[in-house]
């Protein structure tokens, strides 16, 4: 069976056929055809003097941007639509029960002219692995066993169990491909990758400085004839150096601000739902949290609309009390949407055996712009149903070792992940370190199991929207709202369909938009 790529809906339609070949997918037409030439300067958040090109150290900021979006290629890249694609990888084929998946390589050469072999992918992902490395992406390949070539162009993956999901965990921002030594470990100093860029300068925390190669394999991308990232981590200042034209992109325009810069000629805003949201987590296992009604009363009394209106200033969307937003591709936008009813929570605090209720949320300006903000206006919904939210304020210094995962009902900030099992398995499932609320539901355990091996996107598509909803209804953590990612561009920047499972296009930006 050949398919066009791993779609929003999940892929491998109603089969356990033993491979499957993945195919490119259609681009969205954008508004002008892309033309080649000029420089482009972005002003970006999240660079540090520590900054280094060893993928393994990648947390963020403009070397991701530079070696993700310009320089390197994964295996497998997310498009526009949220689908996981071949990039590097020209075929991909799993097994029946998708433990074994094998990746056959395209030819494509690095920035010094040698071809990409299936050592060079060995070597990019064994720098992640075993017990020395400290790579963000050590805990994404904890299953896998075992990585063989079969001849230059073929990898093949063993897992311990199957995932249904493994070309989303090789699309992850670490796993560039970069260049092998003889001894089989990686040459991630010598700046090399096979994409649409060479590096020519990298001051950390300064600049970065790239070229367009004539050779990429992608005729259709890299169009900037010179990319120059600037870190510019204060947001103020990044704004300023974009209306002045010191810059011509700039990532992360806070809401507050993003007034400011709708009223400036010549600057446009790139805005898209994300992932990201944030989690009002209380601990199913600590009073008076253990009753479910007590944690349905809670999740009525909170008035969602008006926190998205006032906190977001309208960029963002509500949140339906589950981590799975509309970015996601198993959304069940089927899911009846929970509402502010004060009426309802007093129902819950009466099952409860409870007339009214005196809880503690603590917060701090650490768990998220405008979260203080969040907690007064989820304070004053709440009693209106006779709940009473002392909120308390933390310093935001220790917030996150001294708060988050200590008190019982606190809030909290994800970025999301790029699938659903990957944020399930994260924060919600029984035995992770990081399940934040402490909850524990047999069946959305045995669901989560069954959904990472399940390859009938239908069956995938059904299990984890019944996921949701018992987050939803039994699990406990509030989650009002997500928040979009907002750019800033010059007019004279152009691009097509947005990706919306990261700002700047998906991080892709430099490959992806082009100069008018």
């Amino acid at each position: 069976m050949t398919i066009s790529n791993l779609d929003r809906r999940g892929f491998l339609k109603g089969t356990t056929a033993a491979a499957l070949a993945l195919g490119l997918a259609p681009r969205a037409m954008a508004q002008e055809t892309p033309k080649r030439g000029g420089s482009v300067r972005i002003g970006h958040s999240g660079g540090a003097t520590s900054d280094t090109i060893d993928p393994a150290t990648y947390t963020g900021g403009p070397v991701v941007t530079a070696m993700l979006g310009g320089v390197c290629n994964n295996l497998v890249e997310i498009d526009e639509t949220g689908a996981a694609k071949p990039e590097l990888a020209e075929e991909i084929t799993p097994s029946a029960d998708a433990r074994t998946w094998t990746f056959k390589l395209r030819k494509a050469n690095f920035g010094d002219g040698r071809a990409a072999t299936a050592k060079d992918v060995i070597a990019s992902f064994r720098h992640h692995m075993g017990e020395d490395t400290k790579s963000g992406a050590k805990e994404l390949l904890k299953d896998v066993t075992d990585i063989r070539a079969d001849g230059d162009s073929v990898v093949v993956f063993e897992l311990a169990s199957g995932n249904a999901d493994f070309p989303f965990v090789a699309a992850d921002y670490h796993l560039l491909i970069m260049p092998a030594n003889e001894d089989g470990t990686l040459n991630w100093q010598s700046g090399l990758g096979t994409g649409g860029y060479t590096l020519e300068e990298h001051e950390p925390g300064v600049r970065m400085r790239l070229k367009r190669r004539d050779d990429y394999w992608k005729s259709d991308r890299a169009w900037f004839d010179e990319v120059t990232l600037l870190t510019i981590n204060d947001p103020t200042a990044r704004q300023n150096a974009l209306v002045t034209g010191e810059v011509d992109i700039i990532n992360g325009v806070p809401t507050k601000t993003v007034h400011l810069l709708q009223r400036r000629p010549g600057i446009e805003l790139v805005e898209v739902t994300g992932s990201a949201h944030f989690p009002f987590p209380m601990h199913c296992d600590a009073d008076p949290f253990t009753d479910v009604n007590v944690r349905l009363a809670l999740k009525h009394a909170i008035n969602r609309e008006e926190m998205v209106e006032k906190v977001l200033r309208g960029h963002g969307t509500v949140g339906n009390d589950h981590p799975i937003g509309p970015a996601y591709r198993f959304y069940n936008a089927e899911l009846e949407q929970r509402a502010y009813d004060p009426d309802k929570a007093r129902f819950h605090l009466k099952e409860a055996g409870l007339e009214s209720l005196d809880v503690t949320l603590q917060t701090s300006s650490a768990a998220f712009s405008g979260a203080v903000d969040a907690a007064v206006l989820f304070q004053e919904s709440a009693a209106k149903a006779g709940i009473k939210v002392n909120v308390k304020n933390e310093p935001a210094d220790g917030y996150w070792s001294n708060v988050w995962l200590k008190s019982p009902f606190c809030m909290g900030y994800w970025n999301g992940r790029p699938t659903e099992d990957w944020m399930f398995s994260m924060v919600y499932a029984a035995d992770s370190s990081w399940n934040e609320s402490h909850w524990q539901n047999d069946r959305f355990n045995s669901l989560l199991t069954e959904a990472r091996v399940e390859l009938d996107q239908a069956k995938r598509a059904e299990m984890y929207g019944e996921m949701q909803q018992l987050c939803r209804d039994d699990g406990g953590s509030i989650i009002p709202m997500f928040s979009n990612f907002i750019d800033g561009k010059s007019e004279k920047i152009r691009h097509g369909a947005l990706a919306n499972n990261r700002f700047l296009d998906g991080w892709k930006a430099i490959e992806r938009w082009w100069m008018a």
